[in-house]
């Protein structure tokens, strides 16, 4: 069902466009033809309501549609009408169906992805369709619109103006801990996803890590019924989610940037550089307290010479 000749130009067959519409309160919409190409097309992470109305156009319109898991993605289609049989194309599967639907492609098909929920190729097998078609010069067409981490981000009150989407962390813990070290520094928010089983560990590592008092929010089942932001520092979230506390539906982590540190006093510098003189000589004494406390490194260097030359 997912291959034929080559030809770009595929037959046209007017009881097909019939039957490519969608549902909207009852009335059924027509879909526009489509042009060949993979359309990776973002559904809801909760709430059907969610789907954008160009998303529902290329889902009915599509000639081949692809989704993680069938059931999942038939529900979605009942609900608005779209009578598209959806394939399966998951991560153990990609091998063998990726190469099937690059091959529709180029026979004139127009192919949709979908994954259960959000974007696809965040966190999904379906970068590797994406890089397939990319790599065959065909044509990719993202359809924006639900997203979790970006859900989560607005959500989460913290800053926005710079953010990093990291997936999911390690299971191990050490492998856990070396991977928030080295996101430590980095001067943007974080967003992590996470399961509801080791939300704890991962707020105590965090916490470990990155500080206890470092700003937090734990967003769990995001655009559904039971949809909650609990917000603090990643020490009381810690002791919140602790190993005894039952956790449900999926998460989304989001720890606010680095806190500023706050300027060290003027003694405190004269101390730190004459420590590090004992050592160093002069300039790499200056660039080393520099490192330390984020002064600047020319200030730091005409001070040390000063308290040099003082009896």
């Amino acid at each position: 069902m997912l291959t034929q000749a080559p030809n770009h130009q595929a037959p046209h067959h007017p009881e097909q466009d019939a039957a490519k519409t969608f549902r909207l309160h009852d009335r059924a919409v027509a879909a526009r033809p489509m042009e060949v190409a993979l359309y990776l097309v973002a559904t809801p992470i909760g709430n059907l309501g969610d789907i954008t109305l160009r998303a529902l156009e290329v889902l009915a319109g599509a000639d081949v549609l692809a989704c993680e898991d069938t059931r999942v993605t038939r529900v979605l289609l009942d609900r608005y009408g779209i009578t598209t049989r959806p394939y399966a194309y998951h991560e153990h599967n990609a091998e063998e169906v990726g190469p099937k639907l690059i091959a529709a492609l180029e026979a004139g098909k127009s192919v949709a992805l979908v994954s259960d929920a959000g974007t696809p190729l965040v966190s999904d097998p379906g970068y590797r369709l994406g890089q397939l078609a990319l790599e065959a010069g065909l044509k990719v067409v993202p359809i924006p619109g639900p997203s979790a981490p970006l859900a989560a981000l607005v959500g989460s009150g913290l800053p926005n103006d710079a953010f990093v989407f990291a997936g999911f962390l390690p299971t191990k813990d050490k492998a856990r801990r070396d991977r928030l070290a080295q996101w430590e520094a980095t001067p943007a928010t974080l967003i992590f996803f996470e399961s509801p089983h080791r939300i704890g560990a991962t707020l105590a590592a965090a916490a470990d890590v990155m500080g206890s008092e470092r700003p937090a929010c734990v967003c769990r089942e995001l655009t559904k019924t039971f949809e909650e932001f609990r917000r603090g520092t990643l020490g009381e979230l810690s002791a919140y989610y602790d190993d005894e506390r039952q956790v449900k539906g999926e998460i989304v982590l989001v720890i606010g940037p680095p806190l500023a540190k706050a300027a060290p006093e003027p003694a405190d510098i004269d101390r730190l550089l004459i420590e590090l003189s004992k050592t160093l000589q002069t300039a790499k004494a200056a660039t080393e307290a520099a490192r330390q406390t984020g002064l600047p490194r020319k200030e730091l260097y005409q001070r040390l010479l000063e308290l040099k030359s003082e009896p």
